[in-house]
């Protein structure tokens, strides 16, 4: 899903590239984040700034993708260095299976309404072994911003309880850190992982 015009203007503010690279990212590595000479694949890469501090980590390869046009175009002219695609994260049919070795998203995954569809995509996509780091609010917490500030995220049954439920069903294995605003997750595929058609 799209971002309102109202938290597409928030998400390409100073504060918040402020948050990526001096909360979210230190957070990320706390857990384990580490990037070097692997592959890596941003699902919600918005403005390109996320790709920008991951990149500075030294990956093999580095995509991200988003499903807003403006993003994209906003990610190719601010990071021509780097790769960005306009992709919608439900159907990553394009990426081979167990292609990937990190898979990172910075507070999206609440803004698809068939986010459980992106998780078996993840699933797929990542090597045995490989990891997934997911920031999201709570539940309550979206419906508290889209109430106060008009964010309009998507009515779905998105929140953390149906999110590690999914994640135990996929077979992922999941240590998380808990923040005021967001929680924090670091989450393995077992190098012994049922393939994921």
């Amino acid at each position: 899903m799209k971002l309102s015009d109202v938290e597409f203007r928030a998400m390409n503010t100073w504060w918040r590239r402020w948050g990526q690279q001096h909360v979210e990212l230190p957070l990320f590595q706390r857990l384990g984040l580490d990037v070097a000479g692997k592959e890596v694949l941003e699902i919600g890469c918005g403005n390109g700034y996320g790709g920008f501090l991951l990149n500075q980590l030294g990956p093999k390869s580095y995509l991200g993708l988003d499903v807003m046009e403006e993003q994209i175009a906003m990610a190719r002219r601010n990071y021509p260095q780097y790769q960005f695609i306009l992709q919608d994260a439900t159907d990553l049919a394009q990426f081979p299976a167990a292609s990937k070795d990190v898979v990172v998203i910075f507070g999206v995954l609440h803004h698809i309404p068939a986010w459980r569809e992106v998780l078996d995509e993840i699933a797929r996509v990542l090597k045995p072994g490989g990891q997934l780091f997911l920031e999201e609010p709570r539940g309550v917490d979206i419906k508290l911003f889209d109430f106060f500030f008009r964010w309009g995220h998507p009515d779905s049954d998105f929140g953390l309880k149906p999110l590690e439920t999914h994640l135990k069903s996929s077979d992922f294995q999941f240590e998380k850190l808990w923040t005021p605003l967001l929680t924090m997750y670091h989450i393995f595929k077992p190098p012994s992982a049922r393939h994921v058609p």
